[in-house]
This record gives C-alpha cells, sequence and structure tokens, in this order.
C-alpha cells in the first residue's frame, strides 16, 4: 500500500529527500517488527529499508548497535549496508521520527523447516561474529542482564501468571468467546504447572560466559537467499550476555522446534559450524545452550503477557509467537535426554 500522503509517512518521505537524497515514490509500512516502525521506500533506481525509533528511544545505544554490525562485517559477516545521512549521523534525529537507513537485501526469513545448508550458515556466522566481538572491551565488563536473569522472581513469575489466567478466564466468560482467551487459559495453567522445574534447572548450570553478542540472533534476522545467508541484520545495543542463550536460542528456535520433525538434526549442524568458527568457546558453554534455551522459554511470557496487559504493534504474531514458544518449552522439556546426549556428542566431537 503506499503511504506517502499519510502521517508519518509524508515526514519521513521528506526526511529522505531532504537529508539522503531519496526520492521514494512509495513508502509501504512493513508488517514485521515490535520495537520500532519499519518500511520499504522505493526510490528511483533502488529500494531502501527505513527503521523508525519510537520516542524515547536510546538512539545512542542504537548507534552503538549500528557500529556492531558495521564491526561484523569486518570480520565476514554479511550485513545490509546502512546509508547515511548527508552529516554522516548513522541515525537521522532532525525530525520527530528517528530513523536509520539502509540497503534493502534481497531474500527471505525462513523460521522453520531450515535446510542443512542455512542451519550451517546460521551457525559458521554466529561463531564469527562471538569470535570477533569477544575481544570488544565490554565484553570482558560486568553483566547485570546475565545476574538478573540468574534470579528469576518465581514468586512473581507465578503471580503473573495466574493474573494472566484470570483474566483470560473473566473474558471467556463475559463471551464471546475468543479461541486465544481459550488458548491462552490451557498454555498459561500449564505454564503455572512448569515453573516447578525452573530451580531444578537452574540448580545445575555451570558458570556461563558472557560477552557482547549480536542481541537478538534468530531466524526472522536472518536473510536468505537459497542456502546462502545475505544478511544479518538488527544488532541490538551492546549489553553483555550469555553465549550460551544466544546460541542455543538460535539452535532451539521455537518456531522450529515446535513445527519440525528434525529439530535435533537441524539444531546438531548449526552448533558444529558454530563451534568450528568459534573455537574458543568453552565446553560447559555448549554443554548447556539447550537448558538456557528452555529456561528461557519457562521464564518468559512474552506474547500473552502482551496480549493482556500492553498489545504489541503486531499482537496477531506475538499471539502465535507464544503458542509456538509454549509448545517448544513442552518439547525441550520432554526431549532432555536427546539435547543432552546431541551436545554431549558435538563437545567430544570437538
Amino acid at each position: 500500500m503506499t503511504e506517502l500522503t499519510s502521517e508519518p509517512a509524508r515526514t519521513i518521505a521528506d526526511l529522505l529527500l531532504r537529508r539522503y537524497g531519496l526520492a521514494p515514490a512509495r513508502l509501504v509500512r512493513l508488517p514485521i517488527g515490535q520495537g520500532t516502525t519499519n518500511y520499504r521506500a522505493t526510490c528511483v533506481g533502488r529500494d531502501v529499508f527505513v527503521k523508525n525509533y519510537p520516542p524515547g528511544t536510546d538512539l545512542a545505544g542504537e548507534a552503538a548497535a549500528i557500529e556492531l554490525s558495521a564491526l561484523a562485517e569486518r570480520h565476514g559477516t554479511p550485513v545490509a549496508g546502512l546509508l547515511r545521512n548527508h552529516a554522516g549521523d548513522p541515525i537521522d534525529a532532525s525530525s520527530l521520527y528517528a530513523v536509520s537507513v539502509w540497503e534493502w537485501m534481497p531474500g527471505a526469513v525462513v523460521t522453520t523447516d531450515l535446510t542443512a545448508g542455512q542451519a550451517l550458515a546460521a551457525g559458521t556466522t554466529l561463531g564469527r561474529i562471538h569470535a570477533a566481538f569477544a575481544t570488544l572491551p565490554a565484553s570482558a565488563g560486568p553483566s547485570p542482564q546475565a545476574q538478573n536473569w540468574l534470579a528469576v522472581d518465581l514468586v512473581g513469575l507465578a503471580a503473573t501468571v495466574d493474573r494472566l489466567i484470570d483474566i483470560a478466564e473473566a473474558r471467556i466468560a463475559a463471551g464471546p468467546a475468543d479461541p486465544f482467551d481459550t488458548q491462552a487459559a490451557r498454555t498459561l495453567a500449564e505454564r503455572r504447572d512448569s515453573i516447578a522445574d525452573i530451580p531444578r534447572l537452574m540448580k545445575d548450570l555451570p558458570k556461563l560466559t558472557t560477552q557482547i553478542l549480536h542481541g537478538d540472533y534468530s531466524p526472522v534476522n536472518l536473510i536468505f537467499d537459497g542456502d546462502r545467508l545475505s544478511a544479518v541484520i538488527d544488532f541490538r545495543p551492546p549489553d553483555p550476555f550469555f553465549v550460551s542463550y544466544e546460541v542455543g536460542r538460535v539452535a532451539f528456535y521455537p518456531n522450529t522446534v515446535a513445527t519440525t520433525a528434525d529439530w535435533l538434526t537441524i539444531a546438531r549442524t548449526l552448533i558444529e559450524g558454530y563451534v568450528r568458527t568459534n573455537p574458543t568457546v568453552t565446553d560447559d558453554d555448549i554443554r548447556s545452550c539447550a537448558r538456557v534455551a528452555l529456561l528461557q522459554l519457562l521464564t518468559s511470557l512474552y506474547g500473552v503477557k502482551q496480549h493482556y496487559l500492553k498489545p504489541g504493534l503486531f499482537q496477531d504474531a506475538l499471539d502465535e509467537f507464544w503458542l509456538l514458544r509454549h509448545r517448544a518449552a513442552s518439547v525441550l522439556l520432554d526431549h532432555q535426554a536427546d539435547t543432552d546426549a546431541l551436545l554431549h556428542d558435538i563437545i567430544a566431537d570437538r
């Protein structure tokens, strides 16, 4: 759809002309992204991707994330090219609508049924990114994010689950019936029961490595052209966190685990590729990545919490993602012995 007659599209289109020398004939809002509003701008001879940051965004942090993308590119990672404005700024904040502008990358994201080539590319590229970022001074610094993650508030988590169940059940009772309310009430009740597994899973975790990461490395931020990984996008501001988290998140991605029969094979291929390009990763970080991924799923209410408390930009997508995340948590709980054996084999073959 053409949006040049709407606001903020008119302002962004004018900004692209004044600040970047780009004259968009079309500016189409894309149904992707929960933290920013994203557009595809069709200009003379090229298309560009425009990321509009909401008011209150830490633009200095976002600029630092852009620098991480550039660093990754220098170390051989394919990324989308950044277009700076006439002043050389990575982010243009001259209007109410702060934006960054990027080359449009052809290809597609693949969230289920990754081919062996795609899984290998995803793993080797993440290994290359981690190896490059491990040398950053901030990687040796403290990780408040990791400390908060380890100190999960189980009482607060259970209370939030109960609150969401009450809201869903009240809506069901009031009618008319919404299919998601029924699904939410069921899955939240199951999640309430699974909270009891968290202390056991946390107890056996070894000391895990923290460093600067991509920050949001998942299939939705990987653009493939066939088996070739053509771009890694949407690096997040530098904030040290667990290496095992980022490996486990992409290797055991909820969409893949919940919907793909050979998810263990995909995980093996991805992690083996990762280890080859980041050989200094510790055995404990690899051994723990499935457990950390499972714990992240069990301790997060992402999607369903937004549905009932603060809807996201594309809440239908978040609703679906909650159901996939919940299903993936159940699968990983049931297959802990399988993931432990898989990771043991990978470590033994190093």
